[in-house]
């Protein structure tokens, strides 16, 4: 039988704004609503971000906690996946969620240029934010910007600084990073593969390269992540009207290639986490 394939929804980010997108959800309740439509289309994980009042980008553990407490009881047994990226802050502020224990955590393991800044990931940092995440049995999702990181996260896990099996996410697009190249996509893949057979793999695409990715990973039986965080549009003419859209997409997109779509049980057997939330917020 054919293996199920995962879905995350990622609904928010720290980038689009309401002024891109009206449906982009930004308080607690709004982002709990759209998880709930994106849950009832398919999402198995829900990857989450939140924001100030005025949309800037945020790290309050309060308010992470606020929003696991109202997904785990709208959108029974979902994953949640919380960010420790960098835009909110440097340093241990984007290490406050783990002690809440959410059931994974986004890990960068290297440093790379993006359009405006440099998203700087120092290794004392990583292995800061990595430990946390140990003592809190939180798995990481590796995000992905260039092979390096792809070999140092294998590397980490060697030497026991993350456990196995690796989730490792391609994340292509982004300019002045890792582009959204079919042969670059099927090297990593193939390259993860050879270096870590064990891992299991997700690929995300950024704005108008979203739904190929989507195609690209589901298609030769990996997951995919889809969302308002990653693209605000449905297609050239058309504003997305929700994350739950999209996600709905790549559930077909799933049809389409004879691919289950990974319920949440499903999902958490593949990655490892319990059947079950057994972490309270």
């Amino acid at each position: 039988m054919t293996r199920p394939r995962i879905l995350c929804a990622a609904i928010t980010g720290s980038v689009a704004r309401k002024e891109d997108n009206p449906a982009v959800p930004i308080t607690v309740a709004a982002q709990v609503e759209s998880l709930q439509d994106c849950f009832e289309a398919g999402a198995a994980i829900a990857h989450c971000h939140v924001r100030n009042d005025d949309q800037s980008p945020s790290a309050d553990p309060e308010t992470f906690a606020r929003l696991m407490e109202g997904i785990r009881k709208h959108c029974l047994g979902i994953i949640v996946h919380v960010s420790t990226g960098g835009r909110p802050g440097a340093g241990a502020v984007r290490g406050g969620m783990p002690p809440f224990c959410p059931d994974m955590a986004s890990l960068a393991v290297g440093s790379n240029s993006f359009p405006t800044r440099v998203y700087g990931n120092p290794p004392d940092l990583v292995d800061w934010l990595a430990s946390e995440m140990q003592k809190s049995d939180v798995k990481p999702e590796i995000a992905a910007f260039d092979l390096s990181h792809i070999f140092q996260a294998v590397k980490m896990s060697r030497d026991s600084r993350l456990k196995a099996p690796l989730y490792v996410q391609f994340a292509m697009g982004v300019r002045n990073v890792m582009p959204a190249d079919r042969p670059s996509f099927e090297f990593y893949v193939e390259t993860l593969k050879r270096i870590a057979p064990d891992a299991e793999w997700c690929g995300a695409g950024i704005g108008r390269h979203q739904i190929e990715i989507n195609e690209w990973s589901i298609a030769p039986g990996g997951h995919t992540r889809t969302g308002l965080e990653d693209n605000v549009r449905l297609d050239n003419d058309r504003l997305a009207p929700s994350t739950a859209a999209l996600v709905r997409r790549a559930a077909e997109l799933c049809a389409r290639h004879g691919r289950p779509v990974a319920s949440p049980i499903e999902a958490r057997a593949i990655l490892g986490l319990p059947p079950v939330p057994a972490k309270g917020v």
